[in-house]
Parts: C-alpha cells; structure tokens; sequence
C-alpha cells in the first residue's frame, strides 16, 4: 500500500526526486521567466537606445521619402515594404535575442534545465474527463487561478498609473518633429517595460516560494513508500540473505576444491583445519587455500583422509593460521618457523616407507606474535 495523502509525511528522497524529474516534475513559475524576460529587454534597450533611436530615424525617413516612387510603379512598394522591414530588424535583433537568451536562462534559477521524454509521451488518462473535472476544482488550481487575478490587477494599476503619468507626454508625441518623437517614444516603451517588469517579480516573490512548497508537497512520500523503496533498491531482507547463503555455498565449495591439491592440513586437531600449499619457485611463502571450524573442519579433514593429504596436528599453529589469513592468501611473516618445520616433516614422509616414519614436528606453544591472539 503507499497509502493516502494524509500518511504523506515525510520528505521526497533523492531516488524519488530523481523520478521525478525524469517525468518533467520539477518547480517551474512562469512569471519568474516573464519578469526576467521583460527586464532583460529593458536593459538591452536602456543599453542602445542611442543606436535604436538613430536607426529608427534613419530608417524612417528612407520609408517616407520613397512613398512618391511607390505611385509610380507599384512594384517599388515591394522593396520599400522589404528595406524598411530589414533595416528595422536589424535594428531590434540585439534586443530579441537578449529576451531570447534570458528565456533560456531563467530555467535555471528554479529547476534547471530538463530533458524528459516521459513528460511528451502520449498518456491516454490525462485525456480522462472525471480526472480533468477534478484538476479544474483542485486546489492548485484555484492558486493558478488567484495569481492570474493578481496579475492583472498588479499589471491593470501599474499600467493605468503609468498611463496617468504619461498622458501628456503620449499627446505631444504627434507634433514633435521626426527624431524627437523617436526618442521621446523610445523612452516611454523603456518606462513600460522597466514598470511592467518590476510588477511581474513582485508577482514572481510571491509564486517562487509557493511553487517550490507545492513541489515538494506533491513529492511527498509515506513511512510505507519510503520502505518499499529502500526494499527495491537494496532489496528484500529475505532475498538478500539467499544471495548470501548461495554465495557462502559457492565460496565453500570452490574452497573444498583446493582441499585435494594442498600440501598438508594443520589441524587443532579437532576445532580447527588449515589446508596449506606451497610451490617452491613460483610463491613468496605458503598460502593458506582453505580453512574452516567445526563442522567445516572436520570436512577438511575427511577430504584430506580420501585424497591422502597429511594431517599434522598443532594446535597454537592451526589456531594463528586460522585467525590470521584469508583464503588464499600467503601466511604472515611470523609463522613461517613454524610452517616451514611442518612442511619439512611432510616432505620427508613423501621421501621415505612407513617404517621409516619420521617423528611429527613439535612446534613451540609460544609462537612468535602473528598478530592476532592464538587462543580459541
């Protein structure tokens, strides 16, 4: 069960909001990228306004002086309409592009940029109209529906003060000569937008922090979803300790496959057995190649009778082997003495009959410090 939205208490994890935004869920506010879209192009006016100003007067003036050519051959009007609209172009580009950078931008300031293809497949229950009755009445929709009334009232006053205030100036604009008009109206379109920005990040102040609470609200997840997130991605407690066993088995199995090929098992000689190999020429020092307490001991030692492998039994060595190596790993530095008096004994039962038995090895109850405590 993930349960209601009454047990969704707790915080989105980071797979959750990974989720998330690879289905296109991420905190956007549109009037965040208005507002910044419309300051960035008052900035780049503000920035060239001399320069607009100039061409638009420029420009202008070519239009109006080849209006006599026009009602002389229609096809002029062609080319005038074609020049006119270039030169205006051109002259607006840097600011069209600044407003296009900065809609590129904005994104950033509150999500990032995203890439999800989940979020333009086709999903036949968005087009459910129960569901869609009940997107229109939910509460986030009322919230849309609140900002889009703040809006025009915010935009509504600041548009009609910024009217009020610059009644007079719009009205001489008809009987100012060309350039002074240009430039007077150049002023007054910088005024709006410098005015209608402002308002749309005061609209932005508000819709940021409510988009990023309403982000994390719908993300929220239950006690019960946390678990069984972490049960996928660990997995179950009870599967794991399967893998577990199964590879303990194998682990086991590889290691009583090298019990046959060891050199010699030194034995406790009943809670321990350390199946020990060594080939002169080829490794620094013998390696431990199984190992085992118990139970896996006495296997050891039933696989070595079946495959005539010596046994020797000295307890304090078994006991430090033990303790002190890894499968396959070579012995430490302090067992040598001991190993290599064991090893001695073995090769010399291979070189002899069984009258000829050489005594076992009496290896010393005080071993040289290996490094672990020899002591069961």
């Amino acid at each position: 069960m993930s349960g209601t939205s009454q047990d969704k208490t707790e915080k989105a994890t980071a797979k959750r909001l990974k989720d998330a935004r690879s289905k296109g869920q991420l905190p956007r506010s549109r009037e965040l990228s208005n507002a910044l879209v419309v300051m960035a192009v008052a900035m780049a006016l503000l920035m060239s306004a001399s320069h607009v100003v100039s061409g638009a007067d420029t420009a202008m003036k070519a239009f109006l002086q080849g209006l006599p050519d026009v009602l002389a051959t229609p096809k002029a009007s062609l080319e005038l309409i074609d020049a006119f609209l270039g030169d205006t172009l051109r002259l607006i580009a840097p600011v069209l592009l600044t407003g296009f950078a900065a809609a590129l931008i904005s994104p950033l300031l509150l999500g990032g940029w995203n890439f999800a293809p989940e979020a333009v497949s086709l999903d036949f229950s968005r087009s459910n109209p129960i569901a869609g009755i009940g997107r229109l009445f939910s509460l986030n929709s009322l919230v849309e529906l609140g900002k889009a009334l703040l809006k025009v009232l915010v935009v509504g006053v600041v548009g009609v003060m910024l009217f009020l205030h610059q009644r007079d100036a719009l009205l001489t604009l008809p009987f100012m000569p060309l350039p002074m008009a240009l430039a007077a109206g150049a002023r007054l379109v910088l005024d709006a937008l410098i005015w209608l920005g402002g308002s749309l990040l005061l609209i932005a102040a508000v819709d940021v922090p409510w988009q990023l609470m309403h982000h994390a609200r719908q993300l929220r997840m239950s006690k019960q979803e946390i678990k069984e997130e972490y049960q996928q991605s660990e997995g179950k407690p009870e599967v794991k300790g399967r893998i577990r066993r199964l590879q303990q088995e194998f682990a086991r199995g590889r290691m009583m496959e090298a019990v046959p090929k060891a050199d010699v098992i030194v034995t406790n000689p009943t809670h321990y057995a350390v199946a020990l190999q060594y080939a002169a020429g080829k490794d620094r020092a013998p390696r431990v190649v199984a190992k085992g307490a118990d139970l896996i001991a006495f296997e050891i030692r039933e696989l070595a009778r079946q495959h005539r492998v010596p046994l020797v039994e000295a307890p304090p060595l078994a006991r430090a082997l033990y303790r002190s190596c890894a499968i396959d790993s070579e012995i430490p530095g302090a067992l040598y003495q001991a190993v290599a008096q064991v090893l001695s004994y073995v090769y010399q039962l291979r070189d002899t009959t069984r009258s000829e038995r050489p005594a076992p090895p009496k290896v010393s109850e005080d071993l040289p410090n290996s490094g672990v405590d020899p002591e069961r």
